[in-house]
């Protein structure tokens, strides 16, 4: 059976009839499609295709496949939506271009890809080439094995020691918390099956994170070692505060582990502070009043004060997603989308 085959004949098949009521039933056209979100990549866009094409035609020639690239450009201020223009016109039968008409988030990208594709299979790729497009093709291949979700694995990971070091902490925290266990949550080259990209369409979060949803839908997932390779041009769109941004999505997108944590803290900071309190009465009946405590006092009021607003921010986090969520404003706004229309005849492809 082809993966277009395997993935029709599978949407919902094995869930209850309401849950198989709420994914909708969109037909396959293609067997793999690539989504890939731009963001300012103009200076290394030419070297991803020259790669990325080839990759993908020897894939669809050995394994007699078909496929598509889906570009999200998110809101670039270079040139890459021209660039991406560019290409779709070179090879319109294989390449869509979405554009959006402002920055909103790698994540918000790959949604917006996700809900354009045609494959049975699909697969993520950033643009800036530290994962090889060269091995989407063991995604694929694990895909067609029988597995709904491909994680992976970077090998030889070429960043930043404090960035692996960050990553690592965040991986034991995440799963602790989540009980969702991804060995790389920083790798965005991952393969879903149909049925799980129609169901992450039906999640209306304006904040998520895509490879961890995926993993709570997924029946049979599976994590892949990849090539990994140094950024060949510019510079890596996540800043410090944006990876501690996406952290906090995950955490509080997926447990209210966190909320009750601290108000755990909060019922034995409570218990230790009465505690604290008959102490100091009896020492002052018992001892005498010593002002030399002052300090001591200060530093524990201190303590309880940063408790306590680290406590309110989280609440606050909690409560600004839900914020976002209820004022139903747009995720993403599309100000055009590149392709060519079923009914028009294949053209010969370009290189």
């Amino acid at each position: 059976m082809t993966p277009l085959e395997r993935s029709s004949s599978a949407v919902g098949a094995d869930w209850p009839p309401a849950a198989q009521a709420a994914v909708p039933a969109r037909v396959p056209t293609v067997d793999v499609s690539v989504v890939i979100p731009v963001y300012n990549e103009a200076d290394g866009l030419q070297q991803l295709f020259d790669r990325l094409y080839p990759a993908l035609d020897a894939m669809a020639r050995d394994r007699a496949l078909t496929y598509e690239v889906v570009f999200v450009d998110d809101g670039s201020r270079d040139r890459s939506a021209m660039i991406l223009s560019d290409r779709y016109r070179a090879r319109p039968d294989v390449t869509r271009v979405v554009l959006f008409n402002a920055n909103y988030g790698q994540h918000a990208a790959i949604m917006a890809g996700f809900e354009r594709v045609r494959g049975a299979i699909v697969v993520t790729l950033d643009a800036d080439l530290q994962n090889p497009p060269e091995e989407i093709v063991k995604l694929v291949d694990a895909m067609r094995a029988g597995h709904d979700y491909v994680g992976t694995i970077r090998r030889d990971r070429q960043d930043a020691a404090w960035r692996k070091t960050a990553s690592r902490a965040m991986n034991r925290l995440r799963e602790r918390i989540t009980h969702i266990t991804m060995t790389d949550q920083g790798c965005m080259l991952r393969a879903y099956d149909r049925r799980i990209v129609e169901t992450i369409n039906q999640c209306r979060e304006i904040n998520t994170f895509i490879p961890a949803l995926a993993y709570t839908f997924a029946n049979d997932p599976i994590e892949i070692e990849v090539g990994h390779a140094e950024r060949a041009v510019g510079e890596s769109k996540y800043s410090l505060y944006a990876l501690i941004r996406l952290n906090f999505d995950l955490v509080t997108g997926f447990s209210v582990v966190p909320l009750q944590a601290f108000s755990l803290i909060g019922a034995l900071l409570s218990i230790a502070s009465a505690v604290l309190v008959v102490v100091l009465a009896l020492r002052r009946i018992f001892v005498g009043p010593e002002a030399e405590g002052l300090f001591t006092l200060f530093g524990i009021a201190f303590f309880l004060i940063g408790v306590t607003l680290l406590g309110i921010g989280l609440l606050g986090e909690y409560v600004g997603r839900i914020y976002e969520e209820v004022r139903g404003r747009p995720r993403w706004i599309v100000q055009a989308v590149l392709e060519r229309r079923s009914d028009e005849p294949r053209s010969p492809a370009a290189t």
